[in-house]
C-alpha cells in the first residue's frame, strides 16, 4: 500500500497507466541474459527522457530541468498578457515562492518513481543470477546502480533530505528521509563501487552502449558530487556555516584527498578516458551530434524510432519565427538581463566590442531570421525585433509583450522535425566535457592552485581572450559556456549566490538563511511517511 501511494502522488501520473494489451508473464521476459539487459535494463531508459510533463531530466516541461534553470538568473518565463502565466507557477520559480509553484512535488515523485524502478531490476538481475550461476551478469548490476545512483543525485540535489532504500516493497521505516550528508556518502560509494565494471566507450556516440551509462557518465557525476561537497554534506543549510572542502576526506584508488583533489582526480579521468573539447562549440548541438568528443552523456532522439521530446527551442521562439522554418513555437523563455549583461551585450546592440563570442550561438537577439538569412515579419508586416532590454517577470500591455526577450538559440534547427520541432534528431546533452574543465578549474582554484590552463582552455577554443581564473570568473564563465543546460541553480548554491536579489526577484522575507536552496518535499509524501518538512517551508 505505501509504494503504491509513493507512486501515485504525482498530477503528472498518465505515462504511469500502462496496460499493453501484449504484456508477456515475467518468466517469458527474463529466460536469457539478454532478454533480463532488455525487460530490466534497457527499459529504464525510456525515463531519463520523456514526452509528457515532468517526465525526464530535461526535454519536457514541469521538470527537473525548469527547477534548475527558471528559478534562478539565467532564464525567465515572462508573462505575456493571456500566455505564461499558467496559474502563476512560473512566477513563483522565478521568486522563489516554491511552496505556490504547485508541480515542484511531481518531480519528487518522478526521481522516486524511477528509484523504485531501479529497485526492481535490480532484483530481476539478483533472482536471474541465483538461477544462473554461470551467466556474469556483474556489468548490468552495475549499470542499474550507476543509473541509480544518478537519479538518487538529482533527487538530493533539488530536495536534499531523501529516503535511501533498495526494497522493491518500501515501508513507512524505509522511506524515512536520511540526513543531506548520510544520502551522499551513499551516492558516492554507490558510483565509486561500479565505476570500472562500466563500459570506457563514448555512450553519445552510436554503438552497443549509445545513450547508456557508462564510465564517463559515472566519473562525471562523481566530479560534480566532489565539487558540491560543502553544500552536500551539510545537514543544515540554513545555519550560515558549511563544512569546508578543504577538510572533507575521500579514499580514492589509495590515495587520502580532499574534495578539491578528488574533483580534479575525476576530471582527470574523464580526459584518460579520451573526452575533450570539440572543435566547434555548436557542434555539440547539432542535428546529428552522436560524434561529438566532447558530449560525455546525451538523451538520444531520433524522431522516427522514439517519443521522447525536447521543448525548449519549442517553448522559447516567437510564433511567426517557428512558423518561418515550418515549426511551431510558443513564445516564451527568454534570458534574464543579469544573463545577457554576463554576455556583454549592451544597449546599442551594435556595439559589439565586449560582446561574448558565444552569445549569437545561445541566443536570438534583435532581429528575427528565417533558416535562409530572411527577416521574419509580425502579423502587421513590421520585421520581428526580439528585445532583450525590455524582459521582466511580467510585459502584459507594453509594447513588447510578445517580443521581449533573448530566446534560445543553443541547438541547431532540425527542419524536419515533428511534433512542432519538439522531435528533432539533436541528443539531449545532460554532461560535457567543457563543464569538466571548468570543474576543474574551480576546484584548484578552491584548493589554492591556479586554474588557468582548463578556464583558458573553454575560452580559448571560441575565441575569448584570456581571462584571470578567479572564482567570480569561473561562475560567470560557466553561465557563458553553459547557459540553458540545466546547471545554474547548482553553480549559484555551491557559489552562496541563489538567494540573492536580482533584476525582477527581491530576495524572500526570511530567505536570507537560505532554506530555498532545497524545494519543500510533497506534501503528500510527509502525511504518509510522517516525514517533517524542509525548514523554512
Amino acid at each position: 500500500m505505501i509504494l503504491v501511494g509513493l507512486l501515485a502522488l504525482t498530477a503528472c501520473d498518465s505515462y504511469l497507466e500502462e496496460n499493453p494489451s501484449d504484456r508477456i508473464t515475467a518468466d517469458e521476459a527474463y529466460q536469457t541474459r539478454n532478454e533480463l539487459y532488455l525487460n530490466a535494463v534497457a527499459a529504464i531508459y525510456r525515463d531519463v527522457g520523456g514526452s509528457e510533463n515532468c517526465q525526464g531530466l530535461q526535454g519536457t516541461g514541469h521538470g527537473v530541468y525548469d527547477l534548475n534553470t527558471f528559478t534562478t538568473d539565467e532564464a525567465i518565463m515572462p508573462t505575456r498578457g493571456a500566455d505564461w502565466y499558467d496559474g502563476g507557477y512560473w512566477q513563483a520559480l522565478f521568486l522563489h515562492k516554491f511552496a505556490q509553484a504547485d508541480g515542484t512535488g511531481d518531480v519528487w515523485n518522478y526521481l522516486m518513481k524511477e528509484i523504485q524502478g531501479c529497485n526492481g531490476s535490480l532484483a530481476r538481475i539478483d533472482k536471474f543470477a541465483k538461477a544462473n550461476p554461470n551467466v556474469d551478469v556483474s556489468d548490468l548490476e552495475a549499470e542499474v546502480r550507476a543509473l541509480r545512483a544518478m537519479f538518487y543525485f538529482y533527487v538530493m540535489d533539488l530536495y536534499g533530505r531523501v529516503p535511501v532504500f533498495s526494497t522493491t516493497s518500501p515501508t513507512v521505516a524505509d522511506l524515512q528521509v536520511k540526513p543531506r550528508s548520510e544520502t551522499y556518502r551513499h551516492i558516492v560509494s554507490e558510483l565509486q563501487a561500479v565505476a570500472t565494471q562500466l563500459s570506457e566507450e563514448h555512450s553519445n556516440q552510436p554503438g552497443t552502449y549509445y545513450g547508456r551509462m557508462t564510465q564517463g557518465a559515472a566519473y562525471f557525476l562523481l566530479a560534480k558530487l566532489m565539487l558540491n561537497a560543502e553544500v552536500y554534506a551539510d545537514d543544515d543549510w540554513t545555519d550560515a556555516t558549511r563544512p569546508d572542502g578543504s577538510n572533507i576526506k575521500w579514499a580514492i584508488d589509495g590515495q587520502q584527498m580532499n574534495s578539491w583533489e578528488a574533483t580534479v582526480h575525476y576530471c582527470d579521468k574523464l580526459q584518460m578516458l579520451g573526452y575533450q573539447l570539440e572543435g566547434s562549440f555548436q557542434e555539440n548541438f547539432a542535428v546529428n551530434n552522436e560524434q561529438s568528443v566532447e558530449n560525455i552523456y546525451t538523451i538520444p532522439m531520433n524522431k522516427y524510432l522514439y517519443d521522447t521530446q525536447f521543448i525548449n527551442l519549442f517553448r522559447s521562439r516567437h510564433y511567426n519565427h517557428a512558423a518561418a522554418m515550418g515549426l511551431n513555437g510558443e513564445n516564451g523563455s527568454s534570458a534574464t538581463i543579469e544573463a545577457i549583461t554576463a554576455f556583454g551585450l549592451k544597449h546599442d546592440m551594435n556595439d559589439m566590442s565586449e560582446l561574448d563570442p558565444r552569445f549569437y550561438m545561445t541566443y536570438y537577439a534583435g532581429s528575427a531570421l528565417d533558416l535562409n538569412g530572411n527577416i521574419v515579419l509580425l502579423d502587421d508586416g513590421t520585421p520581428l525585433v526580439y528585445e532583450p532590454w525590455h524582459v521582466a517577470l511580467d510585459v502584459s500591455g507594453t509594447a513588447w509583450e510578445k517580443t521581449a526577450g533573448a530566446r534560445m538559440a543553443k541547438y541547431e534547427v532540425d527542419p524536419t522535425g515533428t511534433k512542432d520541432g519538439k522531435q528533432s534528431d539533436n541528443d539531449i546533452v545532460l554532461f560535457r566535457y567543457s563543464d569538466v574543465l571548468l570543474m576543474r578549474a574551480e576546484a584548484l582554484v578552491r584548493n589554492g592552485q591556479d586554474g588557468s590552463e582548463p578556464f583558458n582552455a573553454v575560452r580559448d577554443r571560441v575565441g575569448a581572450t584570456p581571462r584571470d581564473c578567479t572564482l567570480d570568473n569561473i561562475l560567470t564563465e560557466r553561465l557563458l559556456e553553459l547557459a540553458w543546460e540545466g546547471w545554474r541553480r547548482n553553480d549559484l548554491i555551491r557559489f552562496d549566490r541563489f538567494t540573492r536579489a536580482y533584476t525582477d526577484r527581491p530576495q524572500l522575507p526570511g530567505e536570507a538563511n537560505h532554506y530555498t536552496i532545497v524545494f519543500p518535499i510533497p506534501g503528500e509524501f510527509l502525511t504518509l511517511t510522517g516525514t517533517p518538512q524542509n525548514p523554512g517551508y
